[in-house]
């Protein structure tokens, strides 16, 4: 059976532990209406990704 053969200090523990926090969403300003949006994503407030104005499915998604 595997076992650690020395034990794991807190130093080295809190160090890997370090990369696991969660980070904020980037966000940017639409340039149709100029409020803050997530990157690659329709803008929420005027419906609109890259100039274009992006229409509503007619049946919501499953």
């Amino acid at each position: 059976m595997a076992v650690p053969k020395r034990k794991t200090s807190k130093s080295r523990r809190d160090k890997r532990r370090a990369q696991h926090s969660i980070a904020a969403p980037r966000v940017s300003t639409c340039e149709n209406c100029g409020s803050p949006k997530q990157s690659h994503r329709v803008c929420p407030t005027c419906k609109t990704y890259r100039g274009r104005e992006v229409r509503p499915l007619r049946a919501p998604a499953p």
